[in-house]
């Protein structure tokens, strides 16, 4: 059994690896090797090296995992005409991304960036309006594992959460749900909105200008999860004319955001080079789901994070 990485774990975590399933032949890459993906029955990799063309000389593939979440820039309806598994290490960035959005919640309920501001201009300034998160309400679109654990830690702030996704069922740390369908209902009662919506038929362009001027003036609206959730061009222009007080953005429509673009300078944006997930421990996280999941494709048992290949997620 041939596994072909297209990255690099450290040596350390390869050697764990090659000793742990000394019936499995490694080969560690960095890059995707196209003569040697040909021999490889299994694929693990990040998801954005490997394209249909892979597919018609990877005779032996039968399983991909991927070692993060998002998977738009994989051929999957090829990989499902072929009947390849897929797998992916959903779960693994709930820790990491839940911080990060708390970090910048509070950093802007707080006036840090502001107070930033003023200790590089050297003023002292008592001229700062903080807010509290207690009794507001959080919009999570997207209560999975990442956003369940948002609304948990939200939650323990004393905010209101509502989840909103397609099915319309109650997940763990929301006090209520609503379907996307229903989501303009719910917006005009936001403090703060965030996405860790995957990229969809169904979430792309989910959010709308007109969306985003139903919420209120002082609202904050957050970005993790892909950035064709909604078009900038409406985002910028709710931000121009103060339909929404802050955006903090993570994902964008074309990354890495260009140069130019108007967000870079804008006083009401974060922008962060979709880093959210990252974290020292990632790589191990990655790797225990891997292992896991080699034991039970050994065993002919079911995998951990399978994806429908239909649905994308």
């Amino acid at each position: 059994m041939s596994i072909l990485f297209s990255f690099l774990p450290k040596q350390e975590q390869q050697d764990e690896l090659v000793k742990k399933f000394p019936h499995a032949e490694f080969i560690f890459q960095k890059g995707l090797n196209e003569e040697l993906l040909k021999s490889a029955s299994i694929l693990v990799t990040y998801g954005e090296d490997i394209d249909a063309p892979h597919l018609k000389t990877a005779e032996q593939l039968k399983w991909i995992m991927v070692a993060s979440a998002g998977l738009e820039k994989m051929p999957l309806l090829e990989i499902a005409k072929r009947g390849i598994v897929v797998t992916n290490v959903r779960g693994i960035h709930k820790t990491p991304m839940a911080e990060t959005i708390l970090a910048h919640i509070l950093s802007i309920k707080k006036s840090l960036p502001l107070i930033n501001e003023n200790q590089r201009k050297g003023e002292w300034s008592k001229r700062v309006s903080p807010t509290e998160l207690l009794g507001s309400t959080a919009i999570i679109l997207g209560p999975g594992a990442i956003g369940g654990e948002v609304g948990r830690i939200l939650q323990a702030f004393g905010v209101h959460t509502i989840g909103c996704n397609s099915s319309g069922k109650l997940p763990p740390f929301m006090d209520e749900i609503v379907t996307f369908d229903k989501l303009n209902e719910v917006l005009p009662k936001a403090d703060i909105v965030i996405s860790i919506l995957p990229s969809t038929e169904q979430t792309k362009g989910l959010i709308t200008y007109e969306h985003l001027q139903s919420m209120k003036q002082s609202a904050i609206f957050m970005n993790f999860g892909r950035g064709d959730l909604v078009k900038e061009q409406h985002l910028l222009r709710a931000l121009e004319e103060e339909r929404i007080a802050y955006a903090v953005l993570d994902v964008f429509e074309k990354e890495p955001l260009a140069a130019e673009h108007p967000f870079w300078s804008m006083n009401n944006v974060i922008v962060s080079p979709h880093i959210s997930s990252h974290s020292s421990q990632y790589v191990i996280r990655a790797l225990q789901i891997f292992s896991s999941n080699l034991n039970a494709w050994m065993e002919q048992k079911p995998l951990e994070n399978e994806i429908d290949l239909e649905k994308g997620y």
